[in-house]
């Protein structure tokens, strides 16, 4: 029984000191100090630039290149900001600007950055920083300071100077005195880390209001996703049905037609018709080799063991070989990508080229991969009729299960010059 009330003892101890040592708070009070610096060297620069370049703007516009210099490194500190949340708080918060049609000419780009709410926010954000940081850094220090000095004070006490601490001008203090301010700095530890991470809580709140998409985008996102994945999950129970129908109507068939001709030779045998019985046997080696022909075709458009072992260079040159159609290909994707994104990556490539082979009338397509940080980029081309419709079955299917990993599919086959389909897939780990 006393062994019990011991461990139970023991128990709620760890659980009330375990806060004061834990990873999550310290990394919380890296975080409020880490802001602090960042925050004033960022404050600095950005209250400096923007009179400069205002006094400059009349002459000739020769502030415009520093005010949109602060603009850059506003929008490149909001990036390091969500790194730094995300790095010390495992917070994620969203960029506004992800998902957003990029212009396509530079001047419709600046005046979209500069028109984008998000854009005055960040600079806003770099502005309001460093105050917020000095507040937060100043209550996390001096509650941790005063604690563990007022925890310390029995040891230290009687070796002051003038033999005691002295609070106010009033006398020394007492051994009693001095212990039970150390009993104070015991309840004030044990409550820092809800404080620190009190302060965390708020400087997500005030981040996420300032760096991240609004509540309503974030209502469309959600919605968006979730569409998203039912059309994922209609896009692979259509994929089954069809490899169940392939497999039926197919190599099933065809290799039942082979049991039946095996069947009638070996009875051509029996009476002694050989010649009869080698030409049923050539029908069956026949469609011995059409169903196998059938049957990796079907296993192409799956998962094919050359891209688990070898990746997306060695499997979409596999595909290229196969093609009716002349195809180039070209694959810079290192950093190796996840394998689900390799997989979406492969099988949008073997549609694509199947499609042109049946429909586009092309001479020759080219095939292009590349990894432009955390996105995979797929573009194939071909020089045929052109007319695809991206709202058909089969590319709308595609653009389904391109919308499972949060990528983007588009089409663009203008009558007579061809088509071309791009994909960006995230690939971030």
């Amino acid at each position: 029984m006393a062994v019990g009330a011991s461990s139970a003892w023991a128990g709620t101890m760890l659980a009330v000191v375990r806060p004061v040592v834990s990873a999550r708070t310290w990394l919380a009070v890296i975080h409020l100090v880490v802001g602090w610096f960042t925050g004033l060297v960022v404050f600095g620069i950005v209250v400096v630039a923007i009179p400069v370049g205002l006094v400059l703007l009349p002459f000739a516009l020769a502030g415009a290149p520093i005010l949109w210099v602060v603009v850059v490194l506003s929008r490149l500190y909001a990036r390091a900001e969500r790194s730094r949340f995300a790095l010390m708080l495992d917070v994620r918060i969203p960029d506004p600007a992800t998902g957003r049609p990029r212009a396509a000419r530079w001047w419709q780009r600046l005046r979209q950055r500069l028109t984008a709410a998000e854009t005055w926010k960040q600079l806003g954000y770099a502005l309001l920083r460093l105050p917020l940081s000095t507040v937060q850094m100043t209550l996390v220090i001096g509650v941790w300071a005063i604690a563990l000095a007022m925890i310390a004070l029995p040891g230290y006490n009687g070796i002051l100077p003038r033999g005691s601490t002295i609070l106010g001008g009033h006398a020394p203090l007492a051994a009693a005195e001095a212990a039970a301010l150390a009993a104070g700095g015991l309840i004030l530890l044990l409550a820092a880390p809800q404080l620190t991470r009190g302060l965390a809580i708020s400087d997500v709140a005030v981040t996420r209001l300032l760096l991240g998409p609004p509540r309503a985008d974030l209502r469309a996102r959600i919605g968006e996703l979730e569409l998203s994945r039912a059309r994922v999950v209609d896009s692979a129970e259509a994929e089954r049905r069809r490899i169940e129908r392939d497999l039926h109507d197919g190599a099933q068939q065809r290799l039942v037609a082979l049991a039946m001709d095996l069947g009638r030779a070996r009875a051509r045998f029996a009476d002694d018709d050989p010649e009869a019985a080698r030409a049923i046997l050539d029908q069956a080696h026949a469609g011995a080799k059409e169903a196998l022909v059938e049957l990796r075709n079907l296993v192409r458009g799956v998962h094919p063991p050359v891209l688990t072992d070898r990746g997306l260079d060695a499997a979409l040159s596999g595909l290229a070989a196969l093609s009716p159609v002349p195809v180039s290909v070209r694959v810079d994707a290192a950093p190796r990508p996840p394998a689900s994104v390799e997989a979406i990556a492969y099988f949008v490539v073997a549609e694509a080229l199947t499609n042109v082979a049946k429909h586009a009338r092309a001479t020759r397509a080219v095939v292009s991969v590349d990894r432009r940080g955390d996105t995979l980029s797929v573009v194939i081309r071909d020089d045929g009729i052109g007319g695809a419709d991206p709202r058909g079955q089969g590319l709308s299917g595609l653009a389904d299960r391109v919308a499972g990993v949060d990528g983007r599919l588009t089409v663009d086959s203008p009558a007579g010059a061809g088509t071309v389909i791009e994909v960006e897939l995230p690939c971030g780990s």
